[in-house]
């Protein structure tokens, strides 16, 4: 009878060490996966800082070449879009709208004829995706 008692016993902490292995590993892959879409994140947002780089030197070789700052924009818009594709972060969402209404905003001023049009406010809004984005 103490046998049978046994097997039961042991049936059970296998069980529960099955349970709490799953449970462990559920949690370490949600973990991992937080940390990847962060860092996923700030490649991203190293990779706009290269574009909001590459957008005041076009603004600044604007007479020479005024294409450069539409691929510029362009570079932005398309890592914006891979941001927001990765996260469903609040504070980064944010950031992301704020830096796509900058753009746009640059994008309606060149479109208007400036030449030289005031990118402050995307590299403003770029600094604060990068704040957003730091683990």
């Amino acid at each position: 009878m103490a046998a049978s008692r046994r097997r039961p016993r042991r049936r059970t902490t296998a069980v529960a060490a099955a349970v709490a292995a799953v449970a462990l590993t559920a949690g370490l892959t949600t973990g991992c996966d937080a940390v990847n879409k962060a860092l996923d994140c700030v490649q991203t947002a190293d990779t706009i800082a290269d574009s909001v780089t590459d957008l005041q030197q076009a603004v600044e070789n604007a007479a020479n070449d005024p294409t450069q700052a539409d691929e510029a924009l362009d570079s932005i818009d398309k890592n914006l879009d891979t941001i927001n594709d990765k996260t469903d972060d609040t504070d980064i969402n944010k950031a992301v709208d704020d830096l796509q209404a900058a753009v746009t905003d640059v994008r309606t001023a060149i479109r208007d004829g400036d030449p030289t049009p005031d990118i402050g406010s995307v590299t403003d809004a770029a600094g604060e995706l990068t704040k957003v984005c730091t683990p």
